[in-house]
């Protein structure tokens, strides 16, 4: 491996741990489930880049950018149903609050 490659390699490793931390920070410390909501898509824009990087530094670009659409996928998928529920829990109870979770039955 190169210097450029190392150098390339430690820039986006960097941008990539930023990016879970930040994704994970969201999740467990907000009460809302918008912003829940948008930490889980910044952990899968993270595990996205790392398998770009991944797949760029071992030479398996292709294989990298398939995994990739298919994470990107299942990502839509996962959010789409997350903002339903999102929107459900809303009109059910006028709150974001994940603590007004607690009351549901069922």
């Amino acid at each position: 491996m190169g210097i450029e490659m190392s150098q390339m390699f430690w820039t986006f490793f960097i941008f990539f741990a930023l990016l879970l931390v930040e994704g994970f920070y969201c999740i467990i410390v907000t009460y809302n489930f918008l912003r829940v909501l948008i930490g889980l898509e910044l952990l899968m824009k993270a595990v996205t880049l790392f398998i770009i990087v991944a797949g760029y530094l071992s030479g398996n670009l292709a294989l990298a950018q398939s995994i990739a659409i298919t994470v990107i996928v299942i990502e839509v998928v996962v959010v789409v149903v997350a903002a339903g529920i999102i929107i459900g829990f809303f009109r059910e109870y006028d709150s974001l609050n994940i603590k007004n979770a607690r009351s549901m039955k069922g």
